[in-house]
C-alpha cells in the first residue's frame, strides 16, 4: 500500500507542476505538449488518430476533441488518409513544431528538477522496467 499510495499522490504532484509550468510559461496543458511531440517524433509529422490516442493512452472521442482544440490553435491539422477514407492523420504544422521548440526546455528542466534528478540512474532503469511492463501487461488485456 505504501508505494501503491506515493504512485497515486507523487503522479498527479508531478503532472501538476509539469502542466503548470507549460502552462505558465507557452500557455500550453502538459497533454498537448504530449500530443505535439508525439507528432513531431513520427515519420512527416504526422500519426493516424487511433495511433495517437494510443500512444497517449487516450479514447478516440477524447484525442479527437483534443486536436480539435490543438487544430483551432493552429498547432496540428488533420489530413484524410489516402489509402483509408475511413482513417484520419493529425499533422504537425510549422506553428506546432515552433512551440513544442520553445516548450520543451521549460518541460525538460521541469521533468529534471522534479524527478529524474531526484532518483539515482539504477532508480530511472528499475522504473522503466516496471512501467513498460504494466504498459504490456494492461495494452494485452
Amino acid at each position: 500500500m505504501r508505494a501503491w499510495r506515493a504512485y497515486l499522490v507523487g503522479k498527479e504532484l508531478l503532472e501538476a507542476q509539469l502542466n503548470r509550468d507549460l502552462h505558465e510559461e507557452h500557455q500550453l496543458a502538459l497533454a498537448d505538449y504530449e500530443v505535439l511531440l508525439r507528432l513531431s517524433e513520427a515519420p512527416g509529422g504526422q500519426i493516424r488518430m487511433s495511433t495517437l490516442a494510443e500512444q497517449v493512452a487516450s479514447s478516440k472521442s477524447r484525442i479527437s476533441h483534443q486536436v480539435g482544440r490543438l487544430e483551432k490553435a493552429g498547432l496540428v491539422r488533420r489530413e484524410e488518409c489516402a489509402g483509408d477514407r475511413r482513417g484520419v492523420f493529425a499533422v504537425l504544422t510549422e506553428h506546432g513544431q515552433e512551440v513544442l521548440r520553445r516548450a520543451a526546455p521549460t518541460h525538460v528542466r521541469a521533468l529534471r528538477d522534479n524527478l529524474i534528478d531526484l532518483i539515482s540512474d539504477q532508480e530511472r532503469l528499475v522504473l522503466a522496467e516496471v512501467f513498460e511492463r504494466v504498459v504490456s501487461h494492461l495494452r494485452e488485456q
